[in-house]
């Protein structure tokens, strides 16, 4: 069983009946759900995933304190803690009193605040720019039992994906980065007789080249681990992961060279061909740089558009 729905068959078993009985007055303030850190929420995990920090446990989300007070929310951490501690052979982890940093009672704010700086979900265009993007992924995902209040979905929702202009400049600076490693230095690293630096060049187009995939699909790109995982489930250009895996885990000999360069320009075919389906450039031609400089054209923002065509990545 995933780890989510591991953790809502305990919520509906222990933790509901828990706030039903004994906190009834503030439920409808309340939000519970499993979200944040951790591979059960994107539902990546498996059965190496249990080695560590792997429960069946919750959050219970709570509004300021003008609403719910810090009484009420130690209540509720005790309450908490005091849930069976083994549910269908999984030990959930002891809290201490003041609760725990994945899962236990959390402030709404506090949780948004470590996640993307804002304890509100509201942010500036140069705000989006800087956060990681594993980051917004974590506030974004999981699974929401319920939000009584509404208020963690109505930030959820602000927080849902980019704006499109900083899409835009995302997407123009990994563009031009898959340019430069990919079309340009790999062959010259080839010829300089540097295999290793190849595949350097290699890492980077193929980072970069998974930093376009999931911005053209509109999906957050979570954390280095899971996004292989991430982008074979993804909608558009999905069938790019095995060609990446061949990239990066092949070497640079004569024999494969001139093979993994070619993949490296279907690669960047591909990606092309969804820019122009998504109308993102005006450019026609198999060169990413000048598709690169197309789409940081498209961008609305004035200020946005001509900041370097880097300062996104």
């Amino acid at each position: 069983m995933k780890g989510i729905e591991l953790s809502e068959r305990y919520f509906n078993e222990f933790g509901l009946p828990m706030l039903n009985n004994e906190f009834a007055d503030v439920l409808p303030y309340l939000a519970c759900g499993i979200l944040g850190g951790g591979s059960e929420c994107f539902g990546f995990d498996d059965g190496v995933s249990t080695d560590h920090d792997f429960e069946a446990g919750f959050c219970i989300f709570l509004p300021g304190e003008e609403t719910v007070d810090r009484r009420t929310a130690f209540l509720l951490e005790r309450a908490y803690s005091k849930l069976p501690s083994e549910f269908e052979g999984v030990a959930r982890p002891k809290l201490n009193p003041v609760g725990g940093a994945r899962r236990g009672v959390i402030r709404i704010s506090e949780f948004f605040g470590e996640k993307t700086g804002s304890a509100n979900g509201d942010l500036t265009l140069k705000e989006w720019l800087a956060l990681p993007e594993q980051s917004l992924a974590e506030a974004t995902n999981g699974k929401v039992f319920f939000d009584n209040l509404g208020k963690l979905t109505e930030i959820r929702n602000k927080l849902a994906y980019f704006p499109e202009d900083v899409r835009l400049k995302k997407l123009a600076g990994n563009l031009l980065l898959m340019a430069q490693s990919g079309q340009y230095n790999y062959k010259r690293c080839i010829d300089h007789g540097e295999p290793a630096a190849a595949q350097l060049a290699v890492y980077q187009f193929v980072d970069h080249a998974m930093a376009a995939i999931f911005l053209l699909n509109r999906v957050y790109m979570p954390y280095y681990k899971w996004r292989f995982r991430a982008l074979r489930q993804l909608p558009k250009l999905s069938l790019e992961a095995e060609i990446m895996e061949y990239l990066i885990t092949t070497d640079n000999s004569e024999a494969l060279a001139e093979e993994k360069y070619y993949a490296i320009e279907g690669i960047a075919a591909d990606i092309i061909d969804e820019l122009a389906n998504q109308n993102l450039t005006k450019a026609i031609c198999g060169d990413l740089e000048k598709h690169a400089y197309s789409v940081n054209d498209g961008i609305d923002d004035n200020e946005l558009r001509n900041m370097h065509i880097l300062a996104a990545v």
